[in-house]
């Protein structure tokens, strides 16, 4: 049998330059505009792309730069019931949409989290897509560097065409973006990255020859015209900037970072062989398994001490305390008992009776008594 080609999306759905997948997660409902049906959600640094698994016609492609917030809700699916979905509200031209994403897997937070990090690092570098008037880029005469950014020139004495009389500045080139800023003035500035222009020239002025640049309509479509004296130093920044430019739209900066955990590895990876060790039993002298056990620090076959007890006897029509010991003389054919009683000033021992028990006999059937 011939097995069928995996049909493929549409062209629209094909990552450009630059874009690369962040996550791709399975078994995600589109609950709002096709409840029961299961697809995947690619995660990518641009955008969330959504494909149906049966048919990959049925498809969603949502920007981060139409998203307006980002949200956790409860939705009914069809397939999980009542759960928390994630729930993203967008706005394209004068049009508001809402999507609503529900993972299929229980107890899983994957697409929560994973969307909700990566639209947050697309918000906090704007700087390296959009067009910014009088931001806070300048400190202390100095432009203040992107993560991603390089400074490639320098050049003072550069005026701002924007006005009737002019603004004398400072202009940067750097990898991600052309920036200018006033010198008495460092609020009043612009910041153009490389992705918002449009195109660049020298065209005259009433000024003399200027350098101009044109942005997209996304950023305002605004034409920016500078003028720097010796004019072979603006035919030195007209190349650069163009050049730049063709690098930068051939492998762009985005400016989206992040960093993904490791995979786990797989057991299979991880599992050593069993090896037999090469190993030779020695016989040694035997030895008492129980010697390390003994409670009386391994002297089994040595008598104990004797441990005196305070014992109590009636004498004269008292009752007196004496401390002494019995011990048990152990032979061949009998036990021989015998009590020594020590008097209360511990000075002088008294004798007491003994009894002989024959071998056989054993000895809990005997009760010994003395009295003194």
């Amino acid at each position: 049998k011939k097995k069928k080609k995996k049909k493929t999306p549409h062209r629209e759905f094909e990552m450009r330059k630059s874009e690369t997948k962040i996550d791709i997660i399975d078994s995600i409902e589109d609950t709002k505009g096709n409840n029961g049906e299961k697809g995947q959600l690619t995660v990518t640094n641009l955008r969330l792309i959504w494909c149906c698994s049966k048919n990959l016609k049925i498809n969603l492609s949502i920007g981060y730069n139409c998203i307006i917030s980002i949200t956790i809700h409860t939705a009914n699916s069809r397939i999980r019931g009542p759960t928390q979905a994630l729930y993203v509200l967008t706005k394209f031209n004068s049009s508001r949409f809402e999507f609503i994403f529900t993972n299929l897997v229980k107890g899983s937070p994957r697409h929560f989290t994973t969307v909700q990090a990566v639209h947050r690092a697309y918000e906090t570098s704007k700087l390296y897509r959009d067009l910014k008037l009088r931001g806070a880029i300048i400190r202390d005469k100095e432009l203040l560097l992107l993560p991603q950014e390089d400074i490639v020139t320098k050049t003072s004495g550069v005026w701002n065409l924007s006005s009737d009389q002019g603004n004398l500045g400072t202009f940067y080139i750097s990898n991600v973006r052309v920036v200018w800023y006033a010198n008495l003035a460092e609020n009043f500035n612009v910041s153009i990255p490389y992705l918002q222009i449009k195109s660049v020239r020298i065209r005259d002025s009433k000024f003399g020859p200027a350098f101009v640049i044109e942005t997209t309509h996304q950023s305002g479509a605004y034409v920016l015209g500078f003028r720097v004296d010796p004019p072979e130093r603006l035919q030195e920044i007209y190349k650069e900037v163009a050049s730049l430019h063709k690098v930068y739209s051939t492998n762009p900066i985005f400016g989206v970072e992040y960093k993904t955990e490791e995979p786990a590895v797989p057991l299979s990876e991880i599992t050593e062989p069993q090896h037999q060790d090469d190993v030779e039993i020695v016989d040694e002298e035997a030895t008492d398994a129980f010697a390390a056990y003994y409670a009386d620090g391994g002297m089994k076959n040595a008598d104990r001490r004797p441990v005196f007890e305070p014992c109590m006897e009636r004498r004269g029509g008292k009752k007196e305390f004496f401390y002494g010991y019995m011990s048990l003389l152990v032979s061949r054919r009998r036990f021989r008992w015998s009590r020594k009683i020590l008097s209360e000033s511990a000075e002088d021992w008294a004798s007491a009776p003994s009894i002989t028990i024959p071998w056989k006999l054993t000895l809990p059937r005997y009760i010994f008594s003395t009295r003194s």
